[in-house]
């Protein structure tokens, strides 16, 4: 069970985050990128942030879930989702003590860091067994630090995602590993403030002949 005060430090530095940082409203790349090509269906956005990721894949029709424990965050993204009439459902949800309901074509977790206690393989195991027969599970991590990123210690290990999916321990015969590797690329932080990275991308695919 997680410690109430954890829970309520970890929400305040969410929602302080996101009331301080202005989100980008870009959607990330290797979303984009393995998405774009698949047909729209039912997704979870875990650690949504911003919301951009959840909206740009409501619009292009996909029904989407959106979670994350800041309420900051999530009223944000119910605002511009009425706005702009998108099918997404914002929910806070602490996902170091429980996870959103239902089944998913698609699930995204895209850099789910926090300097707070979180059981990361077991959630990412959950939404491993929410997907439906066919489903991928998209896990992007940092595999370095930007310039501006709440994370600046020198000593950080960012796993490679070989290393994710072994911690996972999923049993090969019902999910395969579809892509684990380390692109680069250009990104752009706060104040137009560009930089070289490294992501981590593991891409989980459930079987279709797997009981959903």
């Amino acid at each position: 069970m997680t410690d109430k005060t954890t829970v309520d430090e970890a929400t305040r530095f969410w929602n302080e985050h996101y009331r301080t940082n202005r989100p980008s409203g870009r959607v990330n790349p290797v979303l984009a990128e393995l998405a774009g090509s698949l047909p729209p269906g039912v997704a979870l956005d875990l650690g949504c942030g911003g919301g951009a990721d959840a909206l740009w894949l409501a619009a292009r029709g996909w029904q989407v879930t959106a979670a994350d424990i800041s309420a900051t965050a999530v009223r944000a993204l119910r605002e511009r989702a009425e706005a702009e009439r998108a099918q997404v459902t914002a929910v806070r949800v602490d996902l170091a003590a429980d996870f959103p309901s239902g089944t998913f074509d698609l699930i995204s977790a895209h850099y789910l860091h926090t300097p707070f206690d979180l059981p990361r393989a077991e959630v990412l195991r959950t939404a491993a067994n929410a997907l439906r027969p066919g489903g991928r599970l998209v896990v992007v991590d940092h595999g370095s630090a930007a310039p501006w990123s709440w994370n600046q210690d020198p000593d950080a290990h960012f796993p490679a995602p070989t290393e994710v999916a072994a911690e996972l321990g999923l049993d090969p015969r019902e999910w395969s590993v579809e892509r684990a590797d380390q692109p680069r690329r250009q990104a752009t932080g706060p104040g137009g403030r560009t930089a070289t990275v490294t992501d981590h991308v593991l891409v989980v695919r459930r079987g279709t002949g797997a009981r959903g």
